[in-house]
């Protein structure tokens, strides 16, 4: 059975390590197929694709595009596109405008709170500047001392009604899923088990998902519990979607779960890797 894992990160984004430093963890932890989902970019996709067939994995491109759907924001993972389709390029360079205005918007209310200079201590962590998040300050947080881990950030910071929360206008679903299918690429629901999504508006997500042409649904993800996984698993043969599979690593220490490290599938879903020629 192929090891696959279709979500996670370099410092091209938000993740720690070099996306061919992504590849060597991936390959030496058993990964077969892989694809790095940086957030809203794929400048890490060449030497990405270069590390992982020097090391022996078939190489998917992907990307994690931040949508805003009813006031929320939910990701739509981007898989097996042509990374040079100029609407995609240009749709997420639209996406990743406004960044830097957030970032100093969170910096000042931390401020206000006794965390001084975030910003500047953020961007020590930023390995794309365009590409500011959260995870760039939790970890100055950490750094600081303030805070012992990611988790604890998240509980008592840049949360909504915390104090560094500022919402940011992201792309529209009807317009990441259109990007991705433009170039050839499949489009998957990211860590669906993390949105404030109850059965009404995840019925009217999916759907709206589904009549933009969205084909998949991470269902074994590390963002997910292991209920979880079986709770995906039944939305996702309810709704005639294929079923994905990653760890969304960021970093060593920080993710909670290592690249590849899942459970497979269960074997009544259709992967989304179902029909790639992986031999």
């Amino acid at each position: 059975m192929l090891n696959v894992d279709l979500h996670c990160h370099s410092n091209v984004s938000d993740g720690a390590l070099r996306p061919a430093e992504v590849a060597a963890r991936a390959r030496a932890n058993g990964v077969d197929v892989w694809a790095l989902t940086d957030h809203d970019e794929i400048d890490g996709i060449p030497e990405a694709r270069e590390a992982a067939h020097a090391l022996g994995m078939h190489y998917v491109t992907g990307v994690e595009i931040s949508v805003t759907w009813a006031a929320q924001t939910i990701h739509i993972v981007g898989l097996q596109f042509d990374e040079n389709n100029e609407e995609l390029k240009q749709g997420l360079i639209r996406t990743r405008s406004g960044r830097e205005h957030r970032a100093r918007e969170m910096a000042e209310q931390l401020a206000q709170v006794g965390i001084p200079n975030a910003f500047e201590g953020a961007l020590k962590h930023v390995g794309n500047p365009d590409l500011i998040s959260r995870t760039h300050f939790a970890r100055y947080i950490i750094e600081l001392g303030v805070c012992k881990d990611v988790s604890e950030v998240f509980s008592n910071y840049l949360i909504e009604g915390k104090p560094g929360y500022v919402p940011h206008r992201w792309a529209t679903l009807k317009d990441a899923v259109s990007w991705i299918r433009g170039a050839g690429g499949i489009a998957v629901v990211a860590h669906p088990g993390r949105y404030d999504l109850g059965d009404l508006a995840l019925d009217a997500f999916l759907g709206e998902f589904k009549r933009y042409g969205g084909a998949g649904v991470e269902v074994v993800t590390g963002s997910h519990t292991p209920d979880e996984f079986g709770q995906y698993a039944v939305v996702a043969k309810q709704y005639g979607l294929l079923a994905s599979r990653g760890s969304d690593f960021h970093a060593p220490g920080e993710s909670h779960t290592e690249l590849g490290g899942l459970p497979p599938l269960p074997p009544s879903l259709t992967p989304v890797w179902h029909d790639w020629r992986l031999g």
